[in-house]
């Protein structure tokens, strides 16, 4: 069975090399829809594949990361990223260009993780994430699968290469959330939310 949940931010970036002048030479901003689709062939104590309450916890943090923040490529101009860290107090940092193809694989290996590392409570089994959409804008989507977030074609994503600045971090219920999911560290999942 496939189950959707549903979740919004507001972020800037730059494109570099695109095809559109005003996406690769402009700071400029999206209203994002992601759509994050679980599976499973099992239910758990709730007739449920995944408790969408427990997907506010911290698969909604690390996607409210982006919430009104720039998301930079670390290949850009050095003196770029450092003014745009100087002036924002809200920005992530990637290994890959923030297109939405590239948010579809990122947010797939968040998300991914953040699954690995959950000490299931209610009975959930064999729960997998199927695929990401990110919604651009209302006309385009980019849709990605786990062949696509781990394909070196595409550009090497490795978990540690992404950073999110101090506040985005204290932001989270758990200011450590990015070093338990870095170590592969056990986390919780709330029998009662």
């Amino acid at each position: 069975m496939l189950i959707r949940k549903l979740f919004k931010f507001e972020n800037a970036h730059i494109v570099r090399d695109c095809s559109t002048r005003r996406c690769s030479e402009n700071i400029h901003g999206h209203s994002y829809k992601i759509e994050v689709l679980l599976e499973s062939n099992y239910l758990d104590d709730g007739q449920m594949v995944y408790d969408f309450g427990l997907t506010k916890l911290y698969i909604k943090e690390l996607i409210d990361s982006f919430d009104h923040a720039i998301t930079l490529w670390s290949a850009d101009d050095e003196d770029y990223i450092e003014k745009m860290k100087e002036y924002s107090n809200r920005w992530v940092v990637l290994p890959v260009s923030p297109s939405a193809e590239q948010f579809s694989r990122v947010i797939y290996l968040l998300v991914e993780r953040v699954l690995e590392c959950t000490e299931m409570m209610n009975g959930e089994r064999e729960v997998k994430l199927h695929s990401i959409i990110v919604h651009e804008t209302e006309t385009g989507y980019a849709q990605g699968f786990k062949e696509d977030a781990y394909s070196e074609n595409m550009g090497k994503i490795m978990l540690e290469d992404i950073s999110f600045s101090k506040q985005v971090q204290n932001e989270w219920s758990d200011i450590e959330l990015w070093e338990k999911l870095l170590k592969k560290d056990i986390i919780q999942n709330p029998k009662n939310i």
